[in-house]
């Protein structure tokens, strides 16, 4: 705990509290929390304490993604390299050699599911001296396929190690695993990690979808100061905006899945040491990454269930920081914010745009030219059945 100590790490987390005891006695745990509530401490700080330098691959952990999978690497990294104790991150999309390498003196592995099979296959990996197998953000690993996958690499671990499973929601899949692979497995859920006296949650009700993009430029400049996430909903969407973002003198990257590997990984590591100011994303980046210090959150496009909108939000007001969660309704939005407003129930404000000047817009596509305002004034009725404060 000390090493803990060291990197600023003073208090638990109730998913922390109460995992950790459990972990500690030699209890298989399944843990209930959402996006921010410090889980992944929740199972690195007791496996650390049974790892051991000379005696081979201890720990599987698996992540549905590569960024996650290079996030929890790092955090046992950082406790695992003062103890000489050996962290390895094996994931598609780059060369399998220097994984096979580092496989061979690895104590600790954090993979996608995917190239772990490719390792199985090959028989570079070897899980004879296994004590601990990790699910993180088991609910999205199941919902992208991966859980064919996920018994598969179950079935050639050791029988009597011991797992951990963490998730934002417990569904059929989840209960499916724990059932057939987990030993009395103990539910541990925490409360969702949205503070309404720490995160503001505001709607503007945009007239016009021609607007959007205009008041998002706006609150950013204008109402953002530290960093900001934009979520879309697509690939293509979240690419338009990050260039538009640019071209109006704003800092922004992008990331999605139809990105190379190696970009994904710059505009997040270009985010995090805050060399920009704005990530524009699609859902990719809402699930686990921890991203800090990110002040607002803007929903550009409305995701369609309160699940998904509580997944987003958590990126900020986190660590007993405050921040905002503003979310951009145009017409194509209404469906989707209804379902939000029916199964969440929290306190998200409703108020009336800031009126600002259109921008111009460059092109969905790269090559074309600019689409320039061309002189109508923006229409500026709204609905009367709308209440603003």
């Amino acid at each position: 705990m000390e090493i803990a100590n060291e990197l600023g790490f003073e208090e638990l987390t109730p998913i922390q509290e109460e995992c950790i005891p459990l972990m500690l006695e030699g209890r298989d745990v399944v843990g209930q929390a959402e996006t921010g509530s410090g889980k992944t401490l929740a199972f690195v700080l007791p496996i650390m304490n049974e790892v051991y330098p000379d005696d081979g691959l201890q720990v599987l952990v698996l992540t549905p993604t590569r960024e996650l999978c290079i996030q929890v690497a790092d955090v046992f990294a950082d406790f695992g390299d003062p103890l000489d104790i050996q962290t390895t991150r094996i994931y598609g999309g780059v060369s399998i050699g220097p994984q096979i390498r580092e496989l061979k003196t690895a104590n600790v592995v954090v993979g996608t599911p995917g190239r772990i099979l490719d390792h199985i296959d090959r028989k570079t990996i070897d899980f004879y001296d296994l004590k601990f197998l990790v699910l993180d953000e088991a609910d999205r690993m199941f919902d992208m396929g991966f859980i064919e996958d996920v018994e598969r690499i179950i079935s050639h671990t050791p029988s009597d190690i011991q797992a951990a499973m963490f998730s934002a929601t417990i569904s059929d899949d989840v209960y499916k695993i724990m059932e057939r692979h987990m030993h009395n497995p103990e539910l541990i859920r925490t409360k969702p990690q949205v503070d309404p006296d720490k995160l503001r949650q505001t709607c503007y009700d945009i007239y016009d979808n021609e607007d959007k993009l205009s008041i998002l430029v706006h609150l950013l400049k204008k109402e953002t100061p530290g960093l900001a996430l934009v979520f879309c909903a697509t690939r293509t969407e979240s690419d338009f905006v990050a260039r538009n973002l640019r071209n109006q003198g704003i800092n922004a990257s992008s990331i999605h899945g139809g990105m190379k590997q190696n970009k994904r990984l710059e505009s997040l590591d270009r985010l995090k040491k805050e060399k920009i100011d704005v990530l524009v994303a699609t859902d990719v980046a809402a699930r686990g990454l921890d991203i800090k210090n990110v002040t607002h959150v803007y929903n550009y496009d409305v995701p369609g269930s309160a699940k998904e909108y509580l997944h987003r939000i958590g990126r900020t007001a986190r660590a007993g920081e405050k921040g905002d969660a503003i979310t951009l309704l145009t017409s194509r939005d209404h469906n989707n914010y209804r379902n939000i407003n029916r199964d969440y129930g929290g306190n998200i404000h409703m108020k009336r745009p800031p009126k600002v000047r259109r921008i111009k817009q460059l092109s969905r596509s790269r090559n074309e030219k600019c689409r320039g305002y061309r002189g109508k004034k923006p229409r500026r009725n709204y609905r009367g059945n709308r209440s603003y404060k």
